[in-house]
């Protein structure tokens, strides 16, 4: 194979054709395959929910600590779900509280109350501030950057860089007092599948913002999600953050959605207990408590950190094959023609490809038309604009491996032919 950019007019010409046949066939078979968002496959869920359901075997296996789980109380969550989650994340059960199944929805909240009560160091709510700016690493993920715009804070783009985000970036932008808070993905970040050098978190926690209420946005969603290779201990940003005297600065998120099953997991914010009784009072009016049942059922099916690390090593069996069969043919298909770059991840449940500059969105729009749906163009910059239009998410999770064969052979040709389209001018 050839590069394309070695080619000559005619020789382009040609190559077009013959790419457009192969389109042509593609879409002539009528395929429904969708790679548009992370979701564990069937055999992953099929695999939890055989020990997750039946972990209530007596009356006695509702209760926790002396407290019975199916009844009101214990605003924070349990005391046993809040010790499994403390191990995970190498923070103190004290400063752990329990949610939901969706970290998002504590995301969000957390931003809703700054917004209507402001936080701990607020001098106001800040519905109260004149203009709110919030630091955006792109590509990111684009539910961050949705919460944050559905508020109508500024959106700004940093970088990421092979360490995380550009941290030059980051420290000038919180010189400005409007800067509010920032988002992040620290391990295996999505979509690029980055760990954030040790670097990276030592300049982030050691900040001194002009914002004396700026929130470091920590979504530690892919905290144990090792591809291959064994676990990779990882820094517990509470404790760098009160190192450099910003203990409060710092709300961490996490969640079982793709450890157990994404609509019936649980989540949990860990936080200074400053920040955690200050919020408590907030936390208070809208809920009594979140589902312990649920929690209790997770404890019980999870047990301790080592049993929670061999479940995930089952979720990779599955998993690093489906990723090995994308990075593979991406390998095979389309590096030697010099078009397109992209990741080859650790953990995490992306790749990111970075397709010639002004082909992404034309790449997809030619997939949905063969039958294959993915994550927008633009998704994983803030607004959905990525001003090079040249990232594509792609999630490997949810489809068999023979199927994602099949999207990835489509993906391929729309690369191909959306690359010689822009050379050719088209």
């Amino acid at each position: 194979m050839t590069s394309y950019r070695k080619m000559t007019r005619e020789e382009m010409q040609t190559e077009y054709a013959s790419v457009a046949r192969d389109f042509s066939s593609l879409k002539s078979r009528g395929l429904q395959l969708n790679m548009a968002r992370g979701k564990p496959g069937k055999e992953q869920l099929d695999m939890v929910s055989e020990g997750l359901f039946h972990v209530f075997a007596a009356p006695e296996d509702f209760v926790s600590g002396g407290v019975d789980c199916r009844n009101y109380g214990e605003l924070f969550g349990l005391a046993s779900a809040r010790r499994l989650f403390a191990d995970v994340l190498g923070c103190k059960p004290e400063q752990v509280f329990m949610g939901g199944n969706a970290s998002l929805q504590l995301m969000y909240d957390t931003i809703s109350k700054a917004v209507t009560h402001g936080m701990l160091h607020s001098p106001r709510p800040w519905c109260k501030e004149e203009h709110v700016k919030w630091l955006c690493p792109a590509p990111g993920y684009d539910r961050h950057f949705k919460v944050t715009e559905s508020f109508g804070f500024e959106l700004i783009t940093i970088p990421m860089t092979a360490d995380g985000p550009d941290m030059d970036k980051v420290e000038e932008a919180v010189k400005d007092p409007a800067v509010k808070g920032m988002w992040n993905v620290p391990k295996y970040s999505n979509p690029q599948g980055i760990v954030y050098s040790a670097e990276t978190i030592r300049r982030l926690a050691s900040m001194k913002p002009a914002a004396p209420d700026f929130l470091l946005m920590w979504d530690n969603a892919y905290c144990i999600h090792e591809l291959e290779g064994d676990f990779l201990p990882f820094p517990n940003i509470l404790a760098e953050c009160a190192e450099y005297g910003n203990a409060d600065m710092v709300f961490e998120y996490a969640s079982t959605s793709k450890i157990t099953l994404p609509g019936a997991g649980v989540s949990c914010m860990a936080a200074s207990e400053a920040n955690l009784e200050y919020l408590k009072k907030l936390i208070n009016v809208q809920i009594i408590s979140y589902d312990k049942v649920n929690q209790q059922r997770h404890v019980l099916y999870l047990r301790d950190r080592a049993h929670l690390l061999e479940l995930m090593r089952r979720h990779a069996a599955i998993l690093a094959p489906k990723f090995r069969t994308v990075t593979n043919a991406l390998d095979q298909e389309i590096a030697p023609l010099e078009i397109a770059s992209w990741t080859h991840p650790k953990g995490g449940y992306f790749v990111s490809l970075d397709a010639m500059p002004g082909t992404a969105k034309r790449t997809l729009a030619l997939c949905k038309e063969a039958g294959v749906t993915m994550t927008g163009a633009g998704a994983t910059f803030p607004y959905g604009v990525d001003p090079q239009d040249s990232n594509i998410r792609i999630a490997p999770s949810l489809p068999p491996v023979e199927e994602l064969r099949e999207a990835i052979a489509v993906l391929c040709v729309c690369l191909r032919m959306s690359a010689l389209e822009k050379l050719l001018g088209k």
